[in-house]
Formats: structure tokens, C-alpha cells, sequence
């Protein structure tokens, strides 16, 4: 082997890397060492596969240069080092040979056959996640365009899916054209001509015959392809017929010469997202090179048994079909596939978090059964069937050795808060910490009243002293003063905490905890799993309950919280009447405005809503000022109204909120900051202006905010959509009062993404999977649990692909795990 060269070169390869991959290892740079050592490495040679070794690693020094950031060129000085010290398969040796006897001379040569060159490959000696800088006809302009859609690398590019496609594989002659379809013709290009227009524009015209007939075909501002489209040259059009002046015409087609591969002709094109810059045939040709080389190439993870039990695609075939398909029947198989694999994935990463967690050591905190009968008795209400049975799933749980993952999940209204702090109080009093955290100082301090007040008007004794029970209850927000805050993060560390309530400020690195042994995270969905991840790292393996108000189908609910059991209460308190829900038109406001102002004369209050928007929080908070100014001054100026929303300081939201709770405030003008934690008894009607912009499960919230006492509520939807699908969503909120169902609806129609927020859900992107497919759902679980059970950590040899592909999938997320 050529040891000097390669020695030499590992040493320059080495010292880039202490330099910090600045490409200044050797003046000119490793592009420019790349032609002065390949030369010699290539002469020191002495086998071809030496050579070949050596042409791989010229390729990737050529290409270090253009490398962006110290991430891609690190991989690639650790791809070569490790190509330069791979072993070489041993040259064989020659076996000696007795010299034979020169042939007869034969009368006839037969001409030999022509020597076929190797396919060209796409990329330049690299694997599938190499930086796609490396594939054959990607510079460094289009690298950072695919960048913007998210391709950094060649496995990237090869799951960059059309987002749909043109069929064009309709193939007729010029005779059987008819107005409006789409179709493919191939012909021969009789006359160019160019002209300009008076408007400017430049028009090249060309006139197509096959035999059967000509049809005039026109471009728009492109004259270089009067160059390219030469009279006798057959070319292949793919468009929609139209027709100018009576005689049907191709407006702007896509064509191709016909002696080419056809990639935007002729087929089922696929038609991928784009960025400015990026044109879409020459997309096509990349992706098309790519394709034929790495889908011969890429290994399947699915092992062979499942794909063939579930009558599978092989993974090569699946991505070559799903850019460029065959057939329509074809391209649905390759989708179901690669469908397939994301929901397995999915399912397989949640019950590997499971299992992980379950698998650290826990603290089985026991369970005092009479001290639990003595908290419930001491309740100033009864406990439902359901919120007795979500409790009992809970303490079973804290009972074990291994920490609790649960989720509760309940409508609106329905008692969690309660159960929560039953399995709070069981904690502490056997000396553990206990914290709930929410997503809005809001809902922190809804909880910190609602627990306050509740243990205020309970009489509990120690379950082993026999002494008053009357733990220590504390609040913890970012708007608190900074002396506020350290006092009860001393008090915190010390012990001196028994439940600590508040938001994300809890997860700061300033909280520390003395002995916290239950973290309960309220509105699960609002958080991601890095937030959910710190407060689990604040204790040692606490117990984890997570809560959601937010109703989620059962089967989306065990793929995004597969990593969690799930108790559900589904069971209202006795007493709760149902909210009266009304769809009005924007002419029947002023109506609205008169039923309210009569409530308000009964003694009670009202909510009125405005839209928030995330992606402009500004705009809509200055829109309900603006509203509220105008309802004091022109439609309730009597009355006292109160302002609310997301740009206001913590004391102030807080003032306000007390205001309202205590009946200062006849109205609470308000945008969705209220769609939780607001808990005022005596609200009674709920106006929501702009409901159009809200889900389905949204509005069942804020509906949610209304009817908490004895009086009967009203729910009011504006529906200031002209569009009439708007009008009949807004009608299915109006007739369906249970909380799943409403939520399957608004699943339905608006998506995973919109329903729970994309980032919210901790959940990885989705390109091809809907999570409203049930029947996919279910047999990707199906699939995982047979995995799971018989290899749970996936570290079977057939499994190894199955848990990379796992472990890439969810690299973008912090695994909930620690």
C-alpha cells in the first residue's frame, strides 16, 4: 500500500482538526492538496484497489473547501482518517501458469463488444448522511437552498417527498387532443420562431407534428429555448390543452427531447417543494440520480417477516415509487410504506422512553389508606366514581418501586385538580416535596387558590403523629419580586416547602428541591419534552403525573403519551349543568350585548373573547383594547369592564383576575389567555368574537370557563365568516357538549398539527403519516409491541437498523428519559 502518501496525509488531516477545521492545515487549502497529493499518491500505487481507495479520498478533499460549517467538515476529516487507516482486502496471488500454445489463427474477428462504463454515481464516495454538498451537480448556491427546505444531506434529499404530482402519463397523438386534459404528446418540432410582443414580453412559438395532425405550442419569456427546439428533433410535451382563436394550443408545456431520460414528461411527475433560487427540473434531475443510485443501495430496517405479514414494500422500492411512480396504484403503496415507518417509529421511541424510565430506580412511597379516606371525607363535596378510580390508579402506582409515568386526562370541569392534590398531600405527609407546574401564571395561580382554599376548610391529622395536618403551600412565578422569589427558593431547598406551584420558573436552575418525590405538570400538551424532562431531573426518579384538560382521542393519546398510562375521568361532578351554546351572525351582536347586560343585572358576569393569534400576539392584544374601549364607552358604559391579555405584566393580569373573582368587574374583556385556569363560579356567559379562528376543542375550553356554579351558562358564537364550512364547524360546537367527541371532530378536520401544536407535542415531524388514521395507527402499534416484547432495547442483530432509524427519528427531540 502507498503508505507514504496516506501517512503523510493522515498527519495534515490531523493537524485541520486541531485547528479547528478552518481549511488551513496546508496553504491553498485541502481542495488545492488534492491535486498535488492525489497525483503522487496515485503513481505510489501498486494495486487497483489501492487506487480506487486513493481516487475516493481525492474526491472528498475536493469537496472539504465547500463545506459550510465546522460540523460537516468535521464528519468529513473523520470519514477520510477513517478511510485512510480501513484495511485493504488482501491481493490475491497470481497462480503460476504453463505457457499454452498460441491459438490457430481464426479467419474472422468478431468485433468485440463495447465496453461498458460503470453508471455514474451521485455522489461523491460518501454515505447517506453525508452533507449534500457531495452529490454529483449540488454546488454551493443549491446546497444552502435545499438547506431552507431542511436537506442537509443525501438521506435528507431522498425524503424531501412531492408534495403532489402532475400525471402526465396519458399518452396521445395530436388527433385525439380535446380541450382541458392533460396529457403527453411526442412529435417532431417542424418551425421555431421568437417574437416580442408589445407588452414586452418575449414569445417563442413552435409548431409540433406526429403524423396525425400540428398543434402550435407557445413559451412565455424564455427565448434561449429557441436554441434548444430544432426543426426534425423529436421532443416529448407534457401539459394542459388549450385553446386560442378556436384551434387548440399548448400554453407553456413541459417538454423534454425524447432521446433523454424523462423526469418532467411523459410520467406521474412529482412535484416537489421549492425556495427562490431552486428550479424544479433541475430538482428533478438530482433527485432522479439519486434515486437510481442509493435506492439499490439503502438497507431496509424493517426486517423481512413484518414486511412480508403486512404485505409491505421493500424500502428501496417505496422511495423510488414515491418520487417517481409507476402508477397511481404504485405510488399508494410506496405512501402506505413510508407512512407505515413513521408510525412505527413513533410508537417505538415513546415505549422505549417508557421503558427507560421505568427501568431507574424509583421510592415506593406507602400509601396510608386510612389517611385517604380521612382527606375525601374531609372534602366539602363528594368524589365521582371516575375521580376515584383515576385515584386509585394514581396511589397504586406511587406504591412501587419504579417511578410513576401517568397522564389524567378529564373535560373541562371535571376534577383533576382535586385528585392531584389527594396524591400531593399522601406524598407529604410521608415527607416528600410535591409540585405542580403549569403553563401560565394564570393557571399557577388558579391552582395555588384552589389548593389554599380547599386544605383552608379541611381539618386533616397526621396519619403518624396524630397532629393537625396542615402542609406548607407556596408560589412560584417569574412576575414575583426577586426577594419573593429567593425566599421561597431557600425555603424550597431547605425543606421547609411541603407543595411548591408554579410555571416554568420551576425548572430554572436556581430551584433546587430538598426531597421532591411527585411532579404533577398540568396541561400536558402546552409544554415540550425538554421542560418536562427538567422537572423529572429535580428530584431523584420523582413520580410523574401529567393532567390535560385538552380532551385527545385514545389512539392519538397512546401515540403522543405512548410513554405514559392513562387514567381518564370521565365522569362530571353531580350538579354541573350543561352550557347553553348559541351560533350568531355578526348582525345579531347587538342581541348578544342585550343578553348579557340582563345577566349582569341578575347579579352575574361575562367573558367576551377576542382571537389571539401566536404568530402576532401584538396585533390582536392592541385589537381587544381597542375593543374594550370601545364596549365601556358605546355599549356598556355603566357597567364595569375589566382588560386581559398576554402583553400585561403578571401583577396586573393578577389584579385584574382577583378583581373579577371578588365581582368588581361586571365583564372581563379578554383575549384566549383564558382559555385555562380562570375559575370564577358566578361567570355565566361566554361571548367569543371571531370563533371561526379557534379549534373545535379551543371553544370547548373557554365553554369550559363558564357554568362552574349553580346558575345556569351561556356559551355565545360569533361567527363573522362569510365561508359556510367555518359556519358549520361553529354549528357542530353548538350541538356536541361531550369533549372527546368534539376533539375526534377537530382532529378530523384540522390535522395533529394544528390540534396540538407541532413543537407543542414533543411529537417528531411527520411528512407522510396522518395521525387521524386509525387503522394504520393501531397496526403500527400492533407491529411495535411485538417488537418491544421480544426485544425491548432493540439490540437483536435483526433490530440494529430498526433502532438507528429509531434513534434518527427522535435525535431532534430531547428524549424524555434521564
Amino acid at each position: 500500500m502507498a503508505e507514504k502518501p496516506l501517512e503523510t496525509l493522515k498527519r495534515i488531516l490531523q493537524q485541520e482538526a486541531r485547528l479547528g477545521y478552518k481549511d488551513r492545515a496546508v496553504l491553498g487549502g485541502l481542495k488545492k492538496l488534492a491535486v498535488n497529493w492525489g497525483n503522487n499518491a496515485l503513481k505510489a500505487a501498486r494495486t487497483e484497489q489501492e487506487r480506487v481507495r486513493i481516487q475516493e479520498v481525492i474526491a472528498l478533499l475536493r469537496c472539504y473547501s465547500d463545506l459550510q460549517s465546522t460540523k460537516e467538515r468535521k464528519s468529513a476529516i473523520e470519514k477520510l482518517i477513517s478511510l485512510i487507516e480501513a484495511p485493504l482486502p488482501p491481493v490475491p496471488k497470481t497462480p503460476v501458469t504453463r505457457p499454452q500454445p498460441a491459438p490457430a489463427p481464426a479467419q474472422k474477428h468478431p468485433t468485440p463488444p463495447p465496453v461498458k462504463k460503470p453508471a455514474k454515481t451521485p455522489s461523491r464516495g460518501w454515505g447517506l448522511d453525508s452533507p449534500i454538498i457531495t452529490l454529483s451537480g449540488v454546488g454551493r448556491k443549491n446546497a444552502e437552498r435545499l438547506k431552507k427546505l431542511g436537506v442537509f444531506t443525501i438521506r435528507d434529499l431522498l425524503y424531501l417527498f412531492p408534495r403532489r404530482y402532475v400525471d402526465y402519463s396519458t399518452l396521445k397523438t395530436i388527433n385525439q387532443l380535446q380541450y382541458g386534459e392533460e396529457v403527453t404528446v411526442i412529435g417532431n418540432v417542424w418551425d421555431v420562431n421568437v417574437r416580442e410582443a408589445k407588452s414586452g414580453i418575449t414569445l417563442v412559438t413552435c409548431v409540433l407534428a406526429d403524423g396525425t395532425g400540428a398543434i402550435e405550442i407557445t413559451w412565455f419569456n424564455q427565448p434561449h429555448l429557441a436554441n434548444k427546439l430544432k426543426p426534425g428533433h423529436q421532443i416529448v410535451v407534457s401539459g394542459k390543452v388549450s385553446e386560442f382563436m378556436g384551434r387548440l394550443t399548448f400554453s407553456s408545456p413541459e417538454w423534454e427531447p425524447l432521446d433523454k431520460e424523462l423526469t418532467s414528461t411523459a410520467r406521474i411527475v412529482p412535484v416537489y417543494p421549492l425556495t427562490k433560487g431552486l428550479h424544479p427540473r433541475w430538482l428533478r434531475k438530482i433527485m432522479l440520480n439519486t434515486i437510481k443510485y442509493w435506492t439499490k443501495r439503502i438497507q431496509d430496517p424493517l426486517p423481512e417477516q413484518i414486511r412480508e405479514a403486512r404485505g409491505l414494500m421493500d424500502l428501496g422500492t417505496a422511495l423510488s415509487q414515491i418520487h417517481f411512480p409507476d402508477s397511481q396504484e404504485l405510488l399508494q403503496k410506496a405512501r402506505h410504506r413510508l407512512a407505515f415507518d413513521e408510525l412505527l417509529l413513533i410508537q417505538l421511541g415513546v415505549m422505549r422512553q417508557k421503558f427507560a424510565w421505568q427501568a431507574q430506580p424509583g421510592r415506593a412511597i406507602e400509601v396510608d389508606k386510612e389517611f385517604v379516606r380521612q382527606i375525601i371525607a374531609a372534602l366539602p363535596f363528594e368524589l365521582t366514581n371516575a375521580q376515584r378510580r383515576a385515584l386509585n390508579e394514581i396511589l397504586t402506582d406511587i406504591s412501587r418501586k419504579h417511578p410513576m409515568s401517568r397522564l389524567l386526562q378529564g373535560d373541562v370541569g371535571s376534577g383533576k385538580t382535586v385528585v392531584a392534590l389527594i396524591a400531593m398531600l399522601v406524598v407529604v405527609a410521608e415527607g416528600y416535596q410535591a409540585a405542580m407546574m403549569a403553563p401560565t401564571e394564570i393557571l399557577a395561580e388558579q391552582h395555588f387558590h384552589t389548593v389554599t382554599e380547599l386544605l383552608g376548610r379541611m381539618e386533616l391529622t397526621h396519619p403518624r403523629t396524630g397532629e393537625p395536618f396542615s402542609p406548607r403551600v407556596r408560589l412560584l412565578i417569574g412576575s414575583m419580586k426577586p426577594s419573593e422569589k429567593k425566599k421561597v427558593q431557600e425555603e424550597l431547598a431547605a425543606g421547609e416547602v411541603d407543595i411548591i406551584i408554579g410555571t416554568h420558573t420551576l425548572i430554572q436552575e436556581a430551584v433546587e428541591f430538598a426531597n421532591l418525590g411527585l411532579a404533577i405538570i398540568d396541561e400536558q400538551h402546552r409544554f415540550g419534552v425538554r421542560q418536562r424532562a427538567a422537572l423529572r431531573q429535580k428530584g431523584f426518579y420523582p413520580h410523574v403525573l401529567v393532567m390535560s384538560a385538552t380532551p385527545i382521542p385514545r389512539t392519538l393519546a397512546l401515540t403522543i403519551y405512548g410513554d405514559l398510562d392513562i387514567s381518564l375521568i370521565d365522569e362530571m361532578p353531580p350538579g354541573r349543568q350543561r352550557v347553553k351554546t348559541y351560533v350568531i351572525t355578526p348582525l345579531e351582536r347587538e342581541r348578544a350585548y342585550r343578553f348579557i347586560r340582563s345577566q349582569v343585572e341578575k347579579g352575574r358576569q361575562a367573558f367576551i373573547i377576542y382571537p389571539l393569534i401566536e404568530e402576532s400576539e401584538s396585533i390582536d392584544a392592541k385589537a381587544a383594547v381597542d375593543e374594550y374601549e370601545r364596549l365601556q364607552k358605546e355599549v356598556f358604559p355603566d357597567l364595569k369592564l375589566g382588560l386581559l391579555h398576554g402583553r400585561m405584566k403578571g401583577e396586573e393580569k393578577e389584579a385584574v383576575m382577583e378583581a373579577f373573582r371578588r365581582g368588581e368587574l361586571n365583564i372581563l374583556v379578554s383575549t384566549a389567555v383564558v382559555e385555562v385556569g380562570v375559575d370564577v363560579p358566578n361567570a355565566t356567559v361566554m361571548m367569543i368574537e371571531g370563533a371561526h379562528r379557534f379549534g373545535l376543542a379551543q371553544l370547548h375550553q373557554f365553554r369550559g370557563r363558564v357554568g362552574r356554579g349553580t346558575h345556569q351558562a351561556y356559551c355565545i358564537l360569533v361567527a363573522d365568516s362569510d365561508s359556510p364550512e367555518a359556519y358549520e364547524r361553529l354549528k357542530i360546537v353548538e350541538s356536541v357538549h361531550d369533549g372527546f367527541e368534539l376533539a375526534e371532530k377537530d382532529l378530523q378536520m384540522r390535522g395533529p398539527g394544528e390540534f396540538l401544536g407541532t413543537r407543542q407535542s414533543g411529537l417528531p415531524d411527520l411528512k407522510l403519516a396522518r395521525l387521524t388514521d386509525i387503522r394504520m395507527l393501531e397496526e403500527a402499534r400492533a407491529v411495535a409491541m411485538e417488537i418491544f416484547r421480544e426485544d425491548p432495547e432493540l439490540k437483536k442483530p435483526e433490530h440494529k437498523l430498526l433502532k438507528e432509524a429509531v434513534e434518527r427519528l427522535w435525535r431532534a427531540e430531547t428524549v424524555d428519559i434521564s
